[in-house]
């Protein structure tokens, strides 16, 4: 019995030390308490070009000073990064990340809800700051992930949400960055037309909920109730919030352009894997795409293999706005950079490839105000790499999420280590 008893308590050691290790890792960084200098680096700034040599100085979670001859305060903290390279941090476009944490245990995902419409869901407040997934994204350098809800033909309002923090609402970094649409399968004509009524339905729906609104308060004019669906619809037919539309097939994304077209509303196309066939369209339409993913096969017989991989080049080359966004599962954000390092071995240039997942998404996504590149004024969200952020070989050395420097340790860091260690004995 006493063995036994031992053996249980050797356990419970084990795991509360484990728990605490994990503990440590998810821990959010502390406010940054003085200004900090990165001194000697190259910083690549993204909207600027390059400075070998450079400096950036932040303070209060902003970049205060870059370049080389950046007045650096007397109080400062001076970090030494000579040989290494200052990217901004990057920014994911679409994830589930924060809402599933094991897909095959229904009750850990939070993606959608009951119904086809719904418009008022707000991905936000379903965040969970305590996934596992999250601490690989940031140390990984993703500084902002867009939490996506799915389902139905509405899933509801994405969120910009930041990768550090104690809470969902700490988290959130910009609310309702859009509303997300899933544009119906276009080869079975029932089903379409069933969804494209619905969808019709709902926005002529909100917008004579708005016009009721509006006029409630005039003469003979009754108090309007509120619905918390043409509520939270009302942003996007003033055209404050855009329509990020998830469609791949040819005839889908043609038949959301004009569907958008018609609903004077602002679209973004998402996913988009045949929008290399409708290039002229979307560049005279003004219509931003967010691809995902760049890495994937091709979808028919006679597409050429590489057509996934090209598409950001097409994009690029034909001046359409766009950024990439990578894979949607919460577990493979950390892949991020992968996307874009691909399409540079299909024709899209090195410095475009690095916009494609720092500026861009910010500009798509209305935040380029405060995230995207390292320039005075923004948020000191940032990356401290050996080299090129979308290498696969890189190192990110350390991150910074507006000043605070996080805790540079996760559960894939931890496993690295502990079997590297395991076959270096192994070869001794």
């Amino acid at each position: 019995m006493k063995i036994i008893n031992d053996i249980m308590k050797a356990l419970i050691y084990l795991i509360t030390i484990a728990c605490i290790g994990e503990l440590q890792a998810q821990l959010p960084a502390a406010l940054q308490s003085g200004p900090v200098a990165l001194k000697g680096g190259t910083i690549v700034t993204v909207s600027g070009g390059e400075i070998p040599g450079g400096t950036v100085v932040f303070d209060n979670g902003i970049i205060t000073a870059v370049g080389i001859d950046a007045d650096i305060p007397d109080q400062a903290e001076v970090i030494d990064i000579t040989g290494k390279y200052v990217y901004p941090a990057m920014i994911h476009a679409r994830s589930s990340l924060g809402l599933s944490e094991i897909g095959r245990v229904t009750e850990t995902v939070d993606l959608n809800e009951h119904g086809t419409i719904n418009p008022n869901v707000r991905a936000q407040v379903a965040y969970h700051a305590e996934s596992d997934h999250i601490a690989p994204a940031r140390t990984h350098g993703i500084a902002l992930t867009v939490a996506t809800p799915a389902g139905g033909i509405i899933s509801g309002l994405s969120a910009a949400m930041l990768t550090d923090g104690w809470d969902w609402e700490e988290m959130t970094f910009e609310a309702s960055t859009a509303l997300i649409i899933n544009w119906p399968d276009m080869r079975n004509a029932t089903a379409r037309d069933n969804a494209l009524e619905q969808l019709s339905e709902a926005f002529l729906e909100a917008r004579r909920y708005k016009k009721a609104k509006e006029a409630a308060g005039g003469d003979a004019v009754p108090h309007h109730k509120i619905d918390v669906r043409w509520e939270a619809m009302i942003p996007v037919l003033k055209k404050e919030v855009p329509v990020h539309i998830n469609a791949n097939e040819l005839r889908q994304i043609q038949s959301a352009i004009n569907w958008a077209e018609k609903e004077n509303i602002r679209m973004v196309l998402v996913g988009g894997r045949d929008a290399g066939y409708v290039l002229p369209q979307l560049k005279d339409k003004n219509i931003p795409v967010i691809v995902t993913p760049v890495i994937g096969g091709p979808a028919r017989q006679w597409e050429e293999y590489d057509r996934s991989y090209s598409l950001p080049g097409m994009l690029y080359d034909a001046g359409i706005e766009y950024c990439i966004a990578g894979d949607f599962a919460a577990p493979y954000t950390i892949r991020l950079p992968n996307h874009p390092a691909s399409a540079v071995a299909f024709g899209l240039p090195e410095e475009e490839a690095v916009r494609s997942v720092t500026l861009y998404p910010a500009r798509i996504l209305g935040i380029e105000d405060r995230m995207g590149s390292v320039e005075v004024g923004k948020d000191a969200s940032l990356i401290v790499s050996e080299g090129n952020i979308i290498e696969l070989s890189n190192r990110v050395e350390q991150v910074f999420i507006r000043g605070r420097q996080i805790h540079m340790d996760d559960k894939h860091r931890r496993l690295f280590e502990r079997y590297r260690e395991r076959y270096s004995r192994m070869e001794k």
